[in-house]
């Protein structure tokens, strides 16, 4: 049972989303609005992992589900996301086990409960 969806404007074949725990938007259909991708999470309680602004906002003044994880590290290539994410990822995904937003940013992350 997928825990996680991962958005599309993520890259796709990153390892750290592969498996049973995750489902990726690109999956699901092609040019899902914000709204499906929203509907479509919360009635699977699942998390979403975006660097789009719209989810962040939005859980703001929702309650879960769904959980929203946000990728605030600007400009990056594959490697160095890839790179990045491959550090933070565990402390990540505990965060957002716990927490109904994580920020992820370059010098920090930051969840809101």
């Amino acid at each position: 049972m997928p825990q996680y969806l991962v958005d599309a404007n993520l890259p796709y074949y990153f390892s750290l989303w592969k498996g049973e725990n995750f489902v990726h938007q690109s999956d699901l259909g092609d040019s899902w609005s914000d709204e499906k991708i929203w509907n479509y999470a919360k009635k699977h309680k699942l998390t979403i992992i975006t660097k789009d602004a719209d989810f962040s906002n939005r859980i703001m003044i929702s309650d879960p589900p769904p959980k929203v994880v946000h990728l605030k590290v600007g400009n990056m290539s594959l490697n160095e996301l890839y790179e990045f994410l491959s550090i933070h990822w565990t402390e990540i995904l505990e965060l957002s086990s716990k927490s109904k937003l994580v920020n992820v940013y370059r010098d920090r992350l930051y969840s809101i409960d």
